[in-house]
């Protein structure tokens, strides 16, 4: 037990030996400032050993490498791929121990010098420049006895440079796919396909849920519950995404928000009326609205849909609303072009694509359904009737059983017509015929092999169809509930495509425009 317990890496004594055989090798090491030994070594066999004065450290040099063993030199690749090999060592080095300064010459010329950084973000900054640091968000969560610490790339910026991947295991750095696929699985429904991120993480957990020698180079481990390391890490991006720092950036971002501009207290989207407000719009349908609809752009992927539909009243009465929860404090919002919110922060000015933040909500609301298998409806006075391609009607065959648990209740009838008597209704102004008749659309031809994949799939389309589009007019209230319930979403900063949903522009950024700084 004392033994798991040890948490230092140790020497491997047979790698200075190793080293000195095959090159002229020269030691010098002090255990304080002034007095210190100097070892000169040639092909492993020691030639001179005497007294230097020295500050306290260590210091090896090792130099004509092979120059004893021809028949290995000749196997060395270019100076440039060997140097690269030295600069990915000493990179992966200077991420694991933060605290110390490196510097790394290159023919007598300093190509690195990193100082001792107070963070993982300064080390990367020095490492790769101050706009790779930029883009990355900080990761520190704990679940149990695991602590995921790092920085993960914001969903906005993946794809715009390099991707670069590290992993520490309690301090040792690591390869493992696993984990990687772990954290980027945090990433689903912000990303595009083809997609990847840059994280950078250190995982801490005891030392007896780690097995360290399952590899010669000890660049692998093996976790006694791999399951519950790769949950931990799954969540600690996704939590690190979910936050207001995790939204793309206008200039050049100058502040870290501790806590999110919205309120995180649960807040029941249908039900909430804001006390200075009347119940209307978006998510309370107003009475004397009954035959009124907001006219405005739709968006390209409604360019070539079907004619609008407004739902017939419920055949029953309206449940009775519950009292609202307690007034969230929201900002005072701005509808600029009748796409965008807008409100001031602290630190700047946030746009919301009202289309997109409303397409996360019902793309979170409706898995949720999906996960519980209820979803409330409404049925409608008279039936709808749809006439499908073929095509369309294979997808309908293909996601019968996930729209059923959406709340479509549809039937066959002969041929390629179904018949509608039931529709979920996530908002007033939801068009239930032409998202059933886009959602088969888009889904034609789709061959997502897994159930979880293809609920993820027809929750994702149906959300984009069903959502308030760019064009619409929202009242104060419809703003301040929108902005409430996307605050409630776990991934907010960005829609089901991997658009970004919330944009900053500091004022920094601003003054800079304005000639101000």
């Amino acid at each position: 037990a004392d033994l798991v317990g040890v948490s230092s890496f140790g020497f491997r004594g047979e790698a200075l030996p190793a080293i000195a055989s095959v090159c002229r090798l020269v030691v010098e090491t002090a255990p304080s400032d002034g007095a210190g030994t100097a070892i000169h070594a040639a092909g492993g066999v020691i030639t001179e050993v005497r007294d230097v004065a020295r500050r306290r450290g260590t210091t090896i040099v090792a130099s004509q490498l092979f120059y004893n063993a021809p028949a290995r030199q000749k196997f060395l690749r270019g100076a440039r791929s060997e140097w690269r090999g030295v600069v990915d060592v000493m990179t992966m080095v200077a991420l694991t121990r933060r605290d110390v300064r490196f510097t790394v010459s290159n023919d007598g010329r300093q190509s690195l010098a990193l100082p001792a950084a107070h963070s993982l973000r300064d080390r990367v900054a020095a490492l790769w420049g101050s706009s790779v640091a930029d883009r990355l968000v900080d990761v520190d969560d704990v679940h149990g006895a695991i602590h995921v610490s790092g920085l993960a790339e914001r969903p906005a910026d993946v794809g715009t440079a390099s991707r670069r991947t590290f992993l520490t295991v309690n301090g040792r750095p690591i390869r493992d796919a696993g984990l990687l696929r772990a954290a980027e699985a945090a990433y689903k429904s912000t990303l595009a396909p083809g997609l990847r991120p840059s994280l950078l993480l250190d995982i801490v957990l005891p030392a007896d849920a780690v097995d360290v020698n399952v590899h010669p180079a000890k660049a692998e481990v093996r976790f006694r519950d791999r399951w519950v390391v790769e949950r931990a890490v799954e969540d600690s991006v996704r939590r690190a995404l979910g936050t207001f720092d995790a939204s793309a950036a206008l200039g050049v971002r100058t502040w870290s928000p501790s806590a999110p501009a919205w309120s995180t207290a649960r807040a029941d989207v249908e039900l909430l009326r804001p006390t200075d407000a009347r119940p209307d719009g978006l998510f309370e349908r107003r009475s004397d609205e009954a035959d009124e609809r907001p006219v405005g752009v739709e968006d390209e992927t409604e360019s070539n849909a079907a004619e609008s539909w407004r739902p017939p009243e419920p055949s029953f009465p309206p449940a009775p609303v519950p009292e609202p929860p307690p007034t969230q404090h929201v900002p005072p919002l701005l509808q600029l072009r009748r796409t965008y919110m807008m409100f001031e922060h602290d630190d700047g000015v946030v746009l919301i694509d009202q289309h997109s933040a409303h397409e996360r909500v019902l793309y979170e609301r409706f898995m949720g359904m999906l996960e519980r298998g209820e979803a409330p409806s409404q049925r409608l006075l008279f039936p709808l009737t749809l006439h499908l391609t073929p095509a369309e009607g294979e997808a309908f065959e293909a996601n019968r059983d996930v729209l059923v648990r959406l709340g479509f209740e549809v039937e066959g009838f002969g041929g390629h017509t179904l018949l509608v008597s039931s529709v979920p209704m996530p908002h007033p102004r939801f068009d239930a015929e032409r998202c059933l008749r886009e959602s088969l659309a888009a889904l034609a031809g789709d061959r997502t092999p897994s159930s979880h994949a293809r609920h993820e799939r027809l929750a994702a389309t149906v959300a984009c169809k069903a959502a308030i589009k760019a064009g619409d007019e929202l009242s104060p209230a419809e703003m301040r509930a929108l902005f409430v319930a996307l605050g409630e979403t776990r991934l907010p900063a960005h829609d089901v495509h991997g658009r970004s949903t919330i944009v900053q522009l500091s004022w920094p950024e601003l003054e800079r425009r304005f000639g101000r700084q």
